[in-house]
């Protein structure tokens, strides 16, 4: 009996480890055989893609927690038809970039746009633009370096306070059974969430069906959850008045019934950054990104396109 349950226990504890090596790799075949390109950067490749006009002024997109750059899509192909030369990338550990290990703060996610930057030779300012967490992403790339940055748009941007749900937040609140919770539970409470989402409107063809395929990747889990741990615990305050003294023109967009980055945020980010732009998608939720593009688009429009911030 009780090496019956000694085995039992071992094999609950094990098996969310094991699940997750089981899951399949993202190779170097599946990255040549994309459209776009793969640089090698020190943390690993980094899958990116460009749109748009040679010539044009840089606009940059950075991507959310869990779903990669594909969720750009029609908003960059969008801002490719206003005159922007666009980049979208792949985040580590999302995509078909690498997955390194390390924690996924502000620093880490800095590191590898200005590394991106670099490898294509982009000297000149750029326009920036995140999506939820890609929004902390810009906030804090923007805040650090902001002689590299033109203008900055944040759409449903993480960083003044979220809701991520019980399972995210317990693996945050409890890390020493945080790795087994979020291997365990997670990709499974995501895929759920997800398939809810089957009735919305969407730009993107196949969405819920990309975004599952994402979830049982090799490495998708733990990298979800150090940017939990790490970026996404992290309050912007500072980098939103540093960005506010920088004079970055800042324009916001927000969902107005989202349950994930609360309208709350819009009245923080006024505090911090009186002259930022605020715009509220009325009925959009948290993925107003490809549900509302039209009205994204539409507030897009706003940007300034202007040879000044060429490479």
């Amino acid at each position: 009996m009780g090496w019956a349950f000694l085995a039992a226990v071992t094999a609950l504890v094990a098996a969310p480890f094991l699940t997750e090596a089981c899951r399949p790799r993202v190779t170097d075949k599946q990255r040549a055989a994309a459209t776009g390109q793969v640089a090698d950067l020190p943390n690993g490749p980094t899958w990116f893609q460009w749109r748009g006009p040679k010539d044009g002024p840089v606009a940059v997109c950075v991507h959310g927690l869990t779903t990669p750059s594909f969720v750009w899509g029609p908003l960059a192909d969008h801002l490719a038809g206003m005159g922007f030369r666009v980049l979208t990338y792949d985040l580590y550990g999302r995509g078909l970039s690498a997955r390194p290990k390390g924690e996924q703060n502000s620093a880490f996610f800095n590191a590898q746009l200005a590394a991106l930057l670099d490898h294509q030779g982009i000297r000149g300012q750029i326009t920036l633009l995140g999506y939820s967490m890609g929004g902390a992403i810009a906030t804090g790339f923007a805040a650090a370096h902001p002689d590299r940055v033109h203008q900055l748009c944040l759409i449903a941007p993480a960083g003044l306070g979220h809701d991520l749900g019980p399972v995210a937040q317990m693996a945050i609140n409890h890390p020493s059974i945080g790795k087994w919770m979020m291997l365990g539970f997670y990709p499974r409470s995501l895929r759920r969430g997800l398939a809810s989402e089957r009735s919305l409107p969407s730009a993107i063809p196949d969405m819920v069906d990309l975004q599952i395929a994402e979830s049982r990747k090799r490495g998708f889990a733990p990298a979800v959850l150090s940017s939990l741990r790490g970026i996404m615990d992290e309050d912007l305050a500072l980098a939103h008045r540093a960005i506010h003294n920088a004079g970055i023109p800042t324009l916001a967009i927000w969902g107005e019934t989202d349950d994930v980055i609360p309208l709350a945020g819009r009245e923080r980010l006024t505090e911090l950054n009186p002259e930022a732009h605020n715009v509220v998608i009325p009925g959009a939720g948290h993925p107003l990104a490809y549900t509302h593009v039209t009205e994204v688009a539409q507030a897009l429009d706003t940007l300034h396109v202007t040879k000044d911030a060429a490479p």
